[in-house]
Protein backbone atom coordinates (compact mmCIF):
# COMPACT_ATOMS: atom_id res chain seq x y z
CA UNK A 1 0.00 0.00 0.00
CA UNK A 2 1.35 3.11 -0.96
CA UNK A 3 0.24 6.60 0.42
CA UNK A 4 0.88 9.88 -1.02
CA UNK A 5 1.97 12.72 1.03
CA UNK A 6 1.21 16.21 -0.23
CA UNK A 7 2.91 18.84 1.24
CA UNK A 8 5.47 17.17 3.67
CA UNK A 9 8.25 17.95 5.45
CA UNK A 10 10.97 16.23 6.76
CA UNK A 11 13.53 16.65 9.26
CA UNK A 12 16.53 14.79 9.88
CA UNK A 13 19.05 14.72 13.01
CA UNK A 14 22.11 12.89 14.76
CA UNK A 15 23.08 12.50 17.70
CA UNK A 16 26.51 11.07 19.39
CA UNK A 17 26.87 7.55 21.69
CA UNK A 18 25.25 8.42 24.90
CA UNK A 19 27.44 6.16 26.72
CA UNK A 20 29.90 8.20 27.27
CA UNK A 21 28.20 11.10 29.28
CA UNK A 22 26.02 8.78 31.06
CA UNK A 23 29.44 6.43 32.68
CA UNK A 24 30.61 10.11 33.56
CA UNK A 25 27.62 11.11 35.69
CA UNK A 26 28.46 8.01 37.39
CA UNK A 27 32.02 9.42 37.83
CA UNK A 28 32.26 13.02 38.37
CA UNK A 29 30.20 15.51 40.20
CA UNK A 30 27.37 17.70 38.57
CA UNK A 31 29.37 20.59 38.20
CA UNK A 32 32.02 18.57 36.53
CA UNK A 33 29.95 16.72 34.40
CA UNK A 34 27.78 19.99 33.30
CA UNK A 35 31.05 21.88 32.41
CA UNK A 36 31.85 18.81 30.41
CA UNK A 37 29.03 19.24 28.46
CA UNK A 38 29.15 22.75 28.28
CA UNK A 39 33.05 22.87 26.93
CA UNK A 40 31.75 19.96 24.00
CA UNK A 41 34.08 17.21 26.00
CA UNK A 42 31.25 15.28 26.48
CA UNK A 43 27.85 15.67 24.40
CA UNK A 44 24.68 15.85 25.13
CA UNK A 45 22.08 13.35 25.79
CA UNK A 46 20.25 12.46 22.31
CA UNK A 47 16.93 13.82 24.24
CA UNK A 48 18.56 17.38 23.44
CA UNK A 49 18.89 16.46 19.44
CA UNK A 50 15.37 14.73 19.63
CA UNK A 51 13.57 17.50 20.66
CA UNK A 52 16.44 20.14 19.74
CA UNK A 53 17.09 21.82 22.65
CA UNK A 54 20.45 22.61 23.88
CA UNK A 55 22.22 23.15 27.66
CA UNK A 56 22.92 26.63 27.62
CA UNK A 57 23.75 27.50 31.20
CA UNK A 58 24.86 25.58 34.72
CA UNK A 59 25.84 25.96 37.92
CA UNK A 60 25.86 25.57 41.22
CA UNK A 61 22.01 25.00 41.66
CA UNK A 62 20.88 26.07 38.44
CA UNK A 63 20.81 24.86 34.71
CA UNK A 64 19.49 26.76 31.43
CA UNK A 65 18.15 25.42 28.46
CA UNK A 66 17.35 27.15 25.52
CA UNK A 67 14.69 25.99 22.44
CA UNK A 68 13.40 27.77 19.30
CA UNK A 69 10.31 25.83 18.93
CA UNK A 70 9.35 24.44 15.09
CA UNK A 71 6.13 22.81 13.89
CA UNK A 72 7.61 19.35 14.19
CA UNK A 73 7.05 20.40 18.21
CA UNK A 74 2.91 20.58 17.47
CA UNK A 75 0.10 18.81 18.62
CA UNK A 76 -2.80 18.01 16.98
CA UNK A 77 -4.08 22.08 17.75
CA UNK A 78 -1.29 23.34 16.12
CA UNK A 79 0.43 24.11 18.97
CA UNK A 80 4.11 23.09 21.00
CA UNK A 81 2.66 19.51 22.67
CA UNK A 82 2.59 19.80 26.52
CA UNK A 83 5.06 16.85 26.65
CA UNK A 84 8.04 18.81 25.02
CA UNK A 85 7.78 21.85 27.65
CA UNK A 86 7.44 18.91 30.23
CA UNK A 87 10.46 17.39 29.19
CA UNK A 88 12.46 21.10 29.37
CA UNK A 89 10.86 21.97 32.44
CA UNK A 90 12.27 18.36 33.89
CA UNK A 91 15.37 18.47 32.35
CA UNK A 92 15.84 21.97 33.39
CA UNK A 93 14.82 21.48 37.21
CA UNK A 94 16.48 17.79 37.72
CA UNK A 95 19.96 19.04 35.60
CA UNK A 96 20.02 22.23 38.42
CA UNK A 97 19.50 19.35 41.16
CA UNK A 98 22.21 17.08 39.35
CA UNK A 99 24.93 20.29 39.26
CA UNK A 100 24.82 20.32 43.51
CA UNK A 101 25.63 16.38 43.77
CA UNK A 102 28.95 14.88 44.41
CA UNK A 103 30.34 12.21 42.06
CA UNK A 104 28.87 8.73 43.10
CA UNK A 105 25.53 10.14 43.50
CA UNK A 106 22.74 10.31 41.11
CA UNK A 107 19.11 11.65 41.13
CA UNK A 108 16.09 10.43 39.49
CA UNK A 109 12.54 12.73 39.23
CA UNK A 110 9.47 11.59 41.25
CA UNK A 111 6.93 13.97 41.36
CA UNK A 112 6.77 17.12 38.55
CA UNK A 113 4.22 19.48 38.55
CA UNK A 114 3.64 22.03 34.96
CA UNK A 115 1.53 24.67 34.63
CA UNK A 116 0.81 25.65 31.22
CA UNK A 117 0.50 29.86 31.15
CA UNK A 118 0.10 30.24 27.12
CA UNK A 119 0.65 28.54 24.26
CA UNK A 120 3.55 28.51 22.33
CA UNK A 121 3.57 28.75 18.66
CA UNK A 122 6.38 28.16 15.71
CA UNK A 123 6.66 31.83 15.75
CA UNK A 124 7.02 32.42 19.60
CA UNK A 125 10.93 32.95 18.84
CA UNK A 126 13.74 31.48 21.45
CA UNK A 127 12.62 30.18 24.69
CA UNK A 128 14.89 29.78 28.23
CA UNK A 129 13.71 27.69 30.68
CA UNK A 130 15.25 28.00 33.81
CA UNK A 131 16.08 25.47 36.57
CA UNK A 132 16.67 26.73 40.04
CA UNK A 133 17.19 24.27 43.32
CA UNK A 134 14.56 25.31 45.93
CA UNK A 135 16.09 22.34 48.31
CA UNK A 136 18.60 20.05 48.36
CA UNK A 137 18.79 17.65 51.27
CA UNK A 138 21.02 14.51 51.07
CA UNK A 139 17.99 12.48 50.20
CA UNK A 140 15.16 14.55 48.61
CA UNK A 141 15.76 17.53 46.92
CA UNK A 142 13.26 20.19 45.56
CA UNK A 143 13.34 22.55 42.23
CA UNK A 144 11.48 24.81 40.24
CA UNK A 145 11.05 25.87 37.09
CA UNK A 146 10.56 28.54 34.37
CA UNK A 147 10.19 29.14 30.85
CA UNK A 148 10.40 32.70 29.31
CA UNK A 149 10.65 34.73 25.69
CA UNK A 150 13.80 37.05 25.97
CA UNK A 151 11.54 39.91 27.58
CA UNK A 152 10.71 37.68 30.30
CA UNK A 153 7.37 36.58 29.51
CA UNK A 154 6.28 33.20 31.31
CA UNK A 155 5.07 30.40 29.24
CA UNK A 156 5.01 27.69 32.06
CA UNK A 157 6.49 27.10 35.02
CA UNK A 158 6.87 23.64 36.71
CA UNK A 159 8.41 21.70 40.58
CA UNK A 160 10.14 18.88 40.83
CA UNK A 161 11.10 16.55 43.93
CA UNK A 162 13.94 14.51 42.99
CA UNK A 163 15.33 11.16 45.08
CA UNK A 164 19.16 11.63 45.69
CA UNK A 165 21.00 8.01 45.54
CA UNK A 166 23.93 6.62 45.56
CA UNK A 167 25.61 4.61 42.06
Amino acid sequence: MTTEIKNGRSRTYTWQDPTPTANAARQKSGAALFAAMLNGSLPAPPIADTLDFTLAEAGEGTAVFTINCSEFHYNPIGSVHGGVIATLLDSAMSCAVHTRLPAGHAYTTVEMKVNFVRPILADTGPLRCIGSVIHGGRRIATAEGKLVDAEGKLYAHGTTTCLIFSV
